[in-house]
């Protein structure tokens, strides 16, 4: 079935579909192309790591709920030049003796969301901070380049 059609094309729906797809494929032996466990995985840690990203004269601010994490939980990085790359695991809280769960409804597991920065990012200056359950991202943004003056040839004359 294509989703489009229905009207979600969002990339929730797209990764379904062709999870669907790859499964049906699988069944008949014909699929090379099936995605990978670390691909599927990676799709559901995205999928459910909701975030906001603000632009600000100086900087860009990527802001991520993440209740009960310790900054050890937390990874920020940067890859390829360009791609900032928050990832970390939700753990669950060991068992106390005689204490059993009656209902479990907060997220455990892996998370992680991936950005393209734009060009005027200035990766060597990141800060994350992670303050009452919020994490905050911030990269400051590089000067704009100084406009080219126009450059004066000498005419000879002959």
């Amino acid at each position: 079935m294509d989703f489009r059609i229905v009207g979600l094309d969002s990339p929730l729906f797209s990764t379904l579909h062709h999870m669907i797809d790859a499964s049906d494929d699988a069944a008949d032996h014909r699929s090379f192309n099936a995605p990978t466990r670390t691909y599927v995985r990676d799709a559901k840690a995205m999928a459910s790591t909701p975030a906001d990203v603000m632009e600000y004269p100086n900087s860009y601010v990527f802001i991520i709920d993440m209740p009960g994490l310790k900054s050890g939980d937390i990874k920020v990085q940067v890859e390829e030049d360009n791609v900032l790359l928050i990832s970390g695991e939700r753990k669950r809280e060991e068992e106390k003796e005689g204490a059993k769960y009656v209902r479990m409804e907060r997220r455990i597991g892996k998370f992680m969301r991936k950005f393209v920065l734009p060009e005027n990012a200035n990766t060597d200056a990141i800060s994350a901070v992670c303050q009452d359950g919020v994490l905050t991202v911030t990269v400051q943004k590089l000067p704009p380049p100084e406009p080219k003056k126009p450059k004066t040839i000498e005419v000879k004359i002959a």
